[in-house]
């Protein structure tokens, strides 16, 4: 599929971006600049708080199959923020910054 097409949506398929429910982690976008050298090829930067500038680009992944669909992540508790700030080699502090809206915790 031409990128022509992808614009203007003739795919079957979902368009998940970082920060909505299904990926609320921004901190996913850095992945995706350093990996696609989007800065570079682009001109796209993040700030700091991983907005994009200028304020009319867009980011997400795009999934093309007709079976895919949108769902939601839940709430998760300290000891799953615990499990994915290792992972992420990330203070625990970091991530739940991060991730505040989907603490499943105070």
């Amino acid at each position: 599929m031409s990128a022509s097409d992808l614009f203007k949506v003739k795919y079957e398929g979902i368009r998940p971006a970082p920060g909505y429910p299904i990926q609320p982690d921004h901190t996913e976008k850095l992945t995706m600049w350093k990996l696609a050298k989007i800065e570079e090829s682009t001109g796209i930067r993040l700030t700091e708080s991983l907005a994009m500038t200028p304020a009319a680009a867009v980011s997400g992944l795009y999934f093309s199959n007709p079976k895919s669909f949108y769902f939601a992540v839940g709430k998760i508790c300290k000891d799953q923020v615990e499990d994915y700030a290792l992972r992420k080699q990330m203070s625990v502090e970091e991530v739940e910054k991060w991730l505040g809206p989907i603490l499943a915790y105070d």
